[in-house]
């Protein structure tokens, strides 16, 4: 599939199955569970694998930008994070069209069409969910209500998926994290992230032959 490399239906069809399974993972989730809070029980919980419902206004692991440039308020952050993810997908679709069309090896194009396919995802979210949807907290969500819970560019994006490996509590003699426990892999992300992920894995692990 992937040996004519300057096909580009190949990676849009990429793209495409991606964003499918992101977004309907996310209005299923939305449509079915109320938020997963702080003490609840999980959806599904199989002990290394659980199955949640959380919302994340920021970026990674819930990190916001005003956590770094603190006399911004909240909601500037979070249209100032919007727009960066806008700008961020341009750059990628104008990277991603260049590879694909000077015939470069093609992992390059799949890693960018998998990072692409992960922005958009979360992007969708970001933009639309607000919208779309009411708010979750202490209930099941509405699709398409009068009104949303979010105005337009200020959703969130909707994580289920955690990998709760190991836990354990650290020993009392050390400094600040004595006796406190802790989990390993405990963050919760969902499909955009898993595919972003990818895309950059194979870009670190096959680096010397997308980059010469």
């Amino acid at each position: 599939m992937f040996k004519s490399k300057s096909s580009l239906i190949n990676y849009i069809i990429i793209i495409f199955i991606i964003i499918l399974i992101d977004q309907t993972s996310k209005i299923f989730i939305k449509l079915n569970y109320p938020l997963t809070l702080f003490g609840d029980d999980a959806i599904v919980d199989y002990g290394f694998f659980k199955l949640l419902f959380i919302e994340n206004s920021g970026m990674a692991w819930g990190t916001k930008i005003n956590d770094f440039i603190p006399f911004i308020s909240e909601k500037i952050g979070k249209l100032l994070l919007t727009i960066f993810r806008f700008i961020a997908i341009t750059f990628i679709i104008i990277w991603l069209r260049k590879s694909i069309y000077n015939k470069e090896f093609y992992l390059k194009s799949i890693s960018f069409s998998l990072i692409l396919a992960g922005a958009i995802g979360n992007m969708i979210d970001s933009i639309f969910y607000g919208v779309f949807f009411t708010d979750s907290y202490g209930q099941v969500a509405e699709i398409f209500p009068q009104k949303g819970y979010a105005p337009l560019l200020f959703g969130h994006v909707v994580d289920m998926l955690q990998f709760p490996l190991l836990t354990w509590v650290w020993p009392n003699w050390l400094p600040w994290l004595g006796g406190s426990e802790y989990t390993f892999f405990q963050y919760v992300f969902n499909f955009a992230d898993v595919s972003i992920s990818t895309g950059v894995a194979i870009l670190l692990i096959f680096n010397k032959k997308i980059f010469n």
